[in-house]
């Protein structure tokens, strides 16, 4: 595969694109163009919709990277034909029929249980006092506090949209394995990711590895691009 130039981010369930930052600009100061893709995270179809819509707004191939929930997203959505590979940063890497849902409703003994708090109104947020151990156990309390208070809500028809036919069966993968994450066991990531045939690095961080380590996710992402 030549080189890619074009790198689209897709972020999880209960945060918004903004912790892309600092993977943004240590891709853009490489020389990618790079798109930050904001779901409304009310349904995986919409969702899907709003990814292939700025995959459809580029000038030429795309590696698609999905953190968290967003990984469902790029596993549906990286059918685009734009899509030249797919990067999974601590992510879920659902099969055929598969939801998210499904993948989280029977966690292994012992297995960090992500603090989701019983839905409202069809959404779901995580508890507030034990978002940081979970989510964002490596970040400076000021900032996972803040990401505490500016969840956003999380649909159950993107919780529970279940993958049409995954992407990584026809694509190549990428995946980041979070070692320190709460919400995602590392061996749950591990296993999605050699199902997907990915190609696995492994980092030490939380959940928000993503925003912890920008440095690793951006170098994995430009292995997938062909750098």
């Amino acid at each position: 595969m030549s080189a890619v130039k074009n790198i689209v981010l897709v972020h999880g369930g209960f945060v918004d694109g903004s912790g892309w930052q600092s993977v943004h600009r240590l891709l853009t100061q490489d020389g990618f163009h790079v798109s930050v893709v904001q779901n409304p995270t009310v349904s995986l179809v919409d969702d899907v919709a709003v990814t292939q819509r700025a995959l459809d707004a580029l000038d030429g191939p795309a590696v698609l990277v999905g953190h968290s929930y967003g990984g469902a997203v790029i596993t549906e959505a990286g059918r685009h034909d734009g899509v030249a590979a797919l990067v999974y940063i601590a992510a879920f890497a659902p099969d055929k029929d598969e939801s998210v849902g499904t993948l989280v409703a029977d966690p292994a003994p012992g297995a960090p249980v992500p603090p989701i708090l019983p839905p409202v109104d069809g959404f779901l947020f995580l508890d507030r006092d034990r978002f940081a151990a979970s989510f964002a156990g490596d970040l400076p309390a000021e900032d996972a506090a803040f990401l505490a208070d500016a969840q956003v809500p999380w649909g159950l028809d993107a919780l529970n949209g279940p993958i049409t036919e995954p992407a990584w069966r026809a694509k190549p993968s990428w995946y980041l394995v979070a070692t320190d994450d709460h919400m995602i066991p590392p061996p749950v990531q591990h296993q999605m990711a050699e199902r997907a045939g990915a190609t696995v690095a492994e980092a030490a961080g939380s959940h928000a590895i993503y925003v912890s380590r920008p440095q690793a996710v951006a170098d994995l992402i430009k292995q997938a691009a062909g750098r």
